[in-house]
């Protein structure tokens, strides 16, 4: 009796391997995954702090989908008009739409739906946020370089995608809030003469604010735009593990060689920990701050506009932009009335975000470098490159504060137009500013790098010599150091040539004047002989 019981666990474990085996081995005949499974494993991620942005957005994009699909259980995107009867007092009996009903529902009468509300507003900030960062960090770094251009194209449309993601949820609740952003767009829509209205009838269903822009949009949100998302996020990734992973200079670290961590074990765990360490920071920022609150705004009225209404962060470029435009910019032609208050500040956000898209194929023609870049450049080693980058940021920051412009006015008490003219000069000027200073800057880091590397870190020490000469000691710098002050290439402005035909035509004088602006200032390298002297002396 006894040998039964001992052998029957036995059995049944091995009947179990088997299974799992045959179902194992059934899998990979067919899909070859094990191959897949190994190629990823010995992917190698460099350990570097900088590399956790991208992280950090997918493993925000994991509790968006998570909290979510909580949210998705509750939530109703009817538009029909009933009277409230939940537990929020100050609302009793008030008219709104079942999507406000049960966006408030959500907040006071569904254990957990308050939290889950804001834990998946404040992962949709992080998740942009991060992608915001992790780009500015591939851009200053040039990791956008061949063999990656399009990856920045997808990561570029990545964050175009969360942007829209942000928008349609922001607009669910049909709250006070929600409905003047929607209003806003609404507006800007109708600004296209001819086409305009028509496409403001086909997204609202009606006249404004229409019957059918809410489940219209609740379709996009949690349906077709996440859909893109994830095949976009599968790209990228996919297009990461092909293309090496860049990586910083230091001794060992060349194109062909990739210094860092595996995916298997060691990545993998430390992955599954700083996911955990993400999604913890979620909930206690949700848990302690609270964010959009609907109740305190009442159901959307078109007749009232609440000073001080903001869009969330990564939005506000695009009101700002509208805030800024200088008055008596309308004129009637053709029977149109044309508002070019509204369509010039879109255009020109247009071409801002396409330059942005675009700028990798931009610098390669610039510069003419059609190899492949596997380290990453330091901001400094770099400075055109740079301080434009500083204009980008610099320009959309004060968009950005554009959109706050009543805010400040009220909060510092100024002027409303003192505020609105300021922010005006400070969009041409700033810029202009930016690149300038930066460009300055990085030269001025290279110069030092240099010095520090032919000579050493001053150390603070004083030495009398035996002629009685005094001389400063110098701390001289380990291999790592001195290689990361060497190692960026140097470049030369491209020269005007004939083509095949024996022409100089005007795109080539255009590329070679671009290329001159593009490398006019620069500190040139540290040649092996400059270096063997000072290491003589």
């Amino acid at each position: 009796m006894s040998t039964t019981l001992e052998s029957t666990p036995k059995a049944d474990v091995g009947r179990g391997m088997r299974f799992t085996n045959w179902a194992a081995n059934y899998v990979d005949e067919r899909t070859s995954a094990s191959t897949a499974v190994k190629a990823l494993g010995r992917k190698i991620f460099p350990d570097h702090w900088s590399f956790m942005l991208g992280e950090v957005a997918l493993y925000s994009f994991i509790v968006i989908l998570i909290s979510g699909t909580f949210l998705t259980f509750f939530f109703d995107p009817s538009m029909s008009e009933v009277h409230y009867e939940g537990s929020y007092l100050p609302l009793k009996g008030i008219e709104m739409s079942v999507a406000y009903h049960t966006a408030l529902d959500l907040s006071f009468d569904i254990r957990g739906g308050l939290l889950m509300r804001q834990v998946h507003h404040w992962a949709a900030l992080l998740f942009v946020a991060s992608i915001v960062l992790h780009m500015l960090r591939v851009f200053f770094t040039g990791a956008f370089r061949k063999p990656r251009e399009l990856n920045w194209i997808v990561g570029f449309l990545l964050f175009v995608l969360a942007m829209a993601e942000g928008f349609t949820g922001y607009s669910l609740p049909d709250d006070l809030l929600s409905g003047n952003g929607l209003r806003i767009i609404d507006g800007m829509i109708k600004a296209f003469p001819v086409v305009g209205v028509w496409m403001s009838y086909l997204f609202f269903g009606d006249e404004f604010p229409g019957t059918e822009v809410i489940p219209r949009l609740y379709v996009l949100h949690i349906m077709l735009l996440p859909a893109i998302l994830i095949a976009t996020l599968a790209i990228h990734m996919v297009l990461l593990v092909v293309n090496k992973h860049t990586q910083f200079a230091g001794p060992g670290r060349t194109n062909d060689n990739v210094v860092g961590s595996p995916v298997m074990p060691v990545f993998a765990a430390k992955a599954g920990g700083f996911f955990f360490l993400v999604f913890g920071v979620i909930m206690l920022i949700a848990s302690l701050f609270t964010i959009n609150p609907i109740w305190n705004y009442g159901p959307y009225d078109p007749s009232p506009v609440s000073a001080g209404t903001q869009p969330d962060w990564y939005i506000g470029f695009a009101d700002g932009a509208l805030r800024l435009v200088p008055p008596g910019w309308e004129f009637v032609l053709f029977g149109f009335t044309w508002s070019m208050n509204i369509l010039v500040p879109t255009v020109v956000l247009i071409v801002f975000i396409a330059a942005i898209a675009l700028y990798p194929f931009f610098e390669a023609w610039v510069t003419g470098d059609k190899r492949e870049h596997h380290i990453a450049d330091r901001p400094r080693n770099a400075p055109t490159r740079t301080a434009i980058g500083a204009v980008g940021v610099v320009f959309y920051a004060v968009l950005w504060a554009a959109a706050s412009s009543d805010l400040i006015a009220t909060h510092f008490k100024l002027t409303i137009e003192g505020v609105i003219n300021t922010l005006q000069v400070l969009l041409i000027v700033g810029p202009i500013l930016a690149f300038i200073i930066t460009k300055r800057t990085c030269l001025a880091l290279q110069r030092k790098d240099r010095e520090i590397a032919l000579h050493g870190y001053e150390s603070g020490r004083i030495v009398r010599l035996p002629g009685g000469e005094y001389v400063e000691v110098h701390e001289q710098l380990d291999e790592y150091e001195r290689w990361r002050l060497l190692d960026y290439n140097e470049y030369q402005p491209l020269t005007v040539r004939p083509n095949d035909e024996g022409r100089i035509t005007v795109g080539t004088r255009l590329r070679a004047g671009m290329s001159r602006w593009f490398f006019e200032d620069r500190v040139l390298p540290i040649e092996a002989k400059e270096l063997e002297g000072a290491n003589k002396h």
